[in-house]
C-alpha cells in the first residue's frame, strides 16, 4: 500500500489528494494476509504528510465465549503523519524528527501506509470477539 507523494511534497501548505486505499496487510504474526479498502486524504503540511482516513478490513479471531474462529470486521480511524527524509527540490538528507516510531517518506518520495495500517488493525482488535452477540459459549 504505497502512494508516491512527490507532487505532493511540491505543492504549498494545505494541499490536498484523495486516494482510495486497495491492498493487503499481515496483521498478526502466522495469520494470511487481509484485504484492507478505504479512502485516505492526504495533506501537505508545513513539515510532512498527514494521512488521514478509514479503512476496513477483517481478522480471523477466536472467539472469547465459545472458542469458535471466525471473521471479525474492523474499521481503522486512521491518521498519521509521514515525514520526508529528504529535500524534494534539492535532494539534501533531512533529519526526521526525533520522536520514536515517527513514519517517514523514503527517498523516492513513496508512503508506505503497510506498517501503520498493521498498528491501527492490532489496536482495532475487540478485547472480548464474539462470534455473535447472543453467542452461548462453551
Amino acid at each position: 500500500m504505497q502512494i508516491n507523494v512527490s507532487n505532493l511534497l511540491k505543492e504549498t501548505v494545505g494541499s490536498e489528494r484523495d486516494y482510495q486505499v486497495n491492498g493487503t496487510v499481515n496483521i498478526m504474526e502466522n495469520s494470511k494476509s487481509r484485504a484492507v479498502q478505504g479512502d485516505v486524504k492526504l495533506t501537505r503540511t508545513n513539515r510532512s504528510i498527514l494521512v488521514k482516513g478509514k479503512l476496513n478490513t477483517t481478522i480471523e479471531i477466536a472467539c472469547s465465549r465459545c472458542l469458535e474462529m471466525f471473521t471479525c470486521p474492523l474499521v481503522l480511524d486512521f491518521e498519521e503523519e509521514y515525514f520526508p527524509t529528504n529535500d524534494i527540490a534539492s535532494g539534501d538528507l533531512l533529519t526526521p524528527p526525533d520522536e520514536p516510531g515517527c513514519f517517514t517518506i523514503d527517498e523516492h518520495q513513496v508512503i508506505d501506509l503497510t506498517e501503520a495500517v498493521r498498528q491501527y488493525a492490532l489496536i482495532a482488535v475487540p478485547m472480548k470477539p464474539l462470534c455473535r452477540e447472543d453467542c452461548a459459549g462453551l
